[in-house]
């Protein structure tokens, strides 16, 4: 059987990965979407791990997974706070990358880079390695 919540923690450490990759070789653009998806597939991870599934719909928007993953994980005290507040700025960023004529600044894409990669592991610390 295919462990959902696995398969997705590896896809979030590999766009983590990615993300630096394109921090390291000036797309900044690309770094900001892959660090959100890192995050992203992560959070959802921790849901499905944490719960066994996801309600049904759950997951189906970026802002219900992002929501979800507040009340469930982190206002239920199994996650810092200050992990579930990364989660809107970067989706935020991401959406300014992917969609919208402003330039993305080095320094807050080497951030959200640097956000996303503590995101996974700290995920992946309280989820998957306890």
């Amino acid at each position: 059987m295919i462990n959902e919540a696995g398969i997705l923690m590896d896809k979030a450490a590999r766009a983590s990965a990615s993300a630096r990759l394109l921090l390291d070789a000036g797309d900044l653009d690309g770094a900001v979407n892959r660090a959100y998806f890192a995050m992203f597939d992560a959070a959802k991870a921790a849901l499905i791990q944490d719960a066994g599934e996801l309600a049904e719909g759950l997951g189906k928007t970026h802002s219900g997974l992002i929501a979800a993953f507040g009340q469930q994980l982190v206002k239920a005290g199994k996650l810092p706070i200050a992990l579930g507040r990364q989660l809107n700025p970067a989706e935020e960023l991401r959406l300014v990358a992917d969609y919208r004529a402003d330039v993305i600044r080095r320094d807050d894409a080497g951030d959200m880079v640097s956000q996303a990669g503590d995101f996974v592991l700290a995920i992946q610390s309280v989820f998957f390695h306890p």
